[in-house]
């Protein structure tokens, strides 16, 4: 997702101000000299000593340009000591130009009143009152001279002091003001860092949001989103770029949809890719009223429905309790009876086939319960992590044990990656596959497998190919049973994991069903499609080992 800029605080520096200063410093020294030399007001510039002027001025301005050149190449933030130094070389400087221009009152002394501003605001406190104090006895010493030696009117007396007296109410104002400043400028970077912090934090939850956000402006294109929705929508996604809503058709479909009627707020959808993904979609606008940008919230429905199956689990208990108590008991009388009539010396030939229709149906519907019975006492999944690469070999040397014709069967173990063809397997010397990391609980992993398995032989040749690998797209393993069978036609292929369904008429329609819910028990998928080649496959995408629950 796009990180949101925000004003940084921290840039502020209070040495800025020197550079303006040293700016307006060397500006005010080339313009006293510029104004001396062209003769612009000469009673005033330089009146009682032109020599002392020019010289002051001109080393003024050479100090200032030297200065400004130093501080422009090595760019660096000087002491208070340089600091106050810099100033007290402007306090001279400037008195002696005000007392070659006649003294305090040819108005050049509250030139004086700027640097001590300057230093109210970049010097400490003492340190900025100690160079008021030292401007106030220059100017008054000024002053003094002119009134004993020099013999003037008390007019020079008059004007140091009150020059000395602004000295001191700068420094004392621009010492409040700069209180104030560095106040609020710590309270405005306090704010700064806090709202920076939060809005890392926002943009990390959303970022790791298991649900995906995406938002849509007015010309239908994305202008943000956060992995999640790039996982569901099994795409990548480039920010360089605009990207429009109708490259996902699917989705697209939805939101026309969700415009001509906006109740319709949670439509599902499956993203058609290497594996089918079936995602819950919530449209919203982002301001309530202003339909120019929309939020889009892509939900993977596995974690939905593994709480929707613990629900139905709790129903299915209370359910079978029922059922075991009411049925089961006259079923086992049924059974019995029949056993025991199938004794009976007396009885036709004939009727010894209703008979075993009764035997037949008996078991039946015996098997039904057992696998009600199955799916409300099983327990709650406690996936672990398992290395299929060596745990599947293992489960098919049980697997042909436990069967009566186990030496017949052919099961082979194919390692094939869906996406990309950088090869993600680790390979032991002899070449065989060592790791293939996945989280699913063995115990229910077993029983989903051997009920793929026993359907594949049930219905097609004693052989199957079994293939496992990474799906790069989504970082998740998958494992593929492939049998040689006829398959399922398309029509009973969308009612294939429904309870109760199924093409044989001795089938309970349960088995499929159970392997469902066990996959969606451990975020699992499990689906029904052909091959390139048209042959029977059932699909298994696990959840993805570090993510899993």
């Amino acid at each position: 997702m796009t990180t949101l800029s925000h004003s940084d605080a921290r840039n502020y520096n209070p040495y800025d101000l020197l550079r303006v200063y040293t700016y307006y410093r060397t500006l005010l020294g080339s313009l006293l000299l510029i104004m001396f030399e062209l003769q612009v007001a000469p009673k005033i510039l330089g009146n009682d000593n032109p020599g002392l002027f020019l010289y002051t001025s001109a080393a003024y301005t050479a100090i200032n340009c030297m200065t400004l050149i130093v501080m422009w190449q090595l760019k660096f933030s000087p002491s208070q000591r340089k600091l106050f130094g810099s100033l007290l070389i402007d306090v001279a400087a400037i008195s002696l130009l005000m007392h070659a221009s006649g003294g305090a009152v040819s108005g050049l002394g509250y030139l004086l009143l700027v640097a001590i501003a300057a230093g109210g605001i970049m010097l400490r406190e003492r340190i900025s009152f100690f160079l008021a104090a030292i401007t106030t006895l220059v100017v008054l010493s000024e002053g003094t001279y002119r009134f004993l030696i020099l013999t003037q009117d008390n007019k020079a007396i008059f004007a140091s002091g009150t020059l000395g007296a602004l000295a001191f109410l700068t420094a004392l104002l621009f010492q409040h003001l700069t209180k104030k400043i560095r106040s609020s400028y710590a309270e405005a970077q306090a704010q700064a860092e806090h709202a920076e912090h939060l809005q890392k934090l926002a943009q990390l939850i959303v970022e790791r949001m298991r649900t995906g956000i995406i938002v849509l402006n007015k010309n239908m294109e994305l202008e943000l989103w956060n992995q999640s929705a790039i996982k569901l929508l099994g795409a990548n996604l480039s920010s360089s770029q605009a990207i429009r809503l109708d490259k996902f058709p699917e989705l697209y479909k939805k939101y026309q949809s969700w415009l001509r009627q906006s109740s319709d707020h949670s439509p599902q959808m499956k993203i058609e890719s290497q594996t089918t993904t079936e995602v819950k979609v919530n449209f919203a606008h982002l301001e309530q009223g202003n339909p120019a940008e929309t939020l889009i919230f892509l939900e993977d429905v596995r974690s939905i429905n593994q709480q929707a199956q613990q629900l139905k689990l709790a129903s299915l208990g209370r359910l079978t309790a029922s059922i075991a108590h009411e049925i089961r008991n006259p079923l086992g009388a049924i059974s019995h009876a029949s056993q025991l009539l199938g004794e009976s010396q007396e009885l036709p030939q004939s009727d010894h086939r209703l008979l075993d229709i009764i035997n037949n149906h008996s078991k039946r519907v015996n098997q039904i319960i057992e696998n009600i019975l199955q799916l409300s006492r099983r327990k709650a999944a406690k996936p672990e992590h398992i290395n299929l690469a060596q745990w599947l070999p293992n489960f098919i040397n049980d697997y042909k044990i436990g069967k009566s014709n186990g030496s017949q069967l052919i099961i082979n173990v194919v390692e094939k990656n869906i996406g990309e063809s950088r090869n993600t397997f680790e390979y032991d010397d002899q070449g065989n596959l060592q790791q293939l990391n996945a989280k699913f609980d063995t115990s229910q992993l077993q029983q989903v497998l051997t009920n793929l398995f026993d359907n594949g032989i049930r219905h097609g040749k004693p052989e199957l190919r079994i293939e496992i690998g990474l799906d790069i797209s989504y970082q998740q393993p998958y494992i593929r049973v492939i049998d040689y069978g006829p398959g399922i036609s398309d029509e009973n292929s969308r009612h294939l994991f429904e309870p109760f369904f199924t093409t044989e008429n001795t089938g309970s329609g349960l088995g499929l069903y159970i392997c469902k819910e066990l996959c969606e028990a451990n975020q699992a998928i499990i689906s029904y499609k052909r091959t390139e080649k048209g042959e029977s496959c059932f699909h298994l995408q696990l959840a993805h080992p570090e993510k899993a629950t």
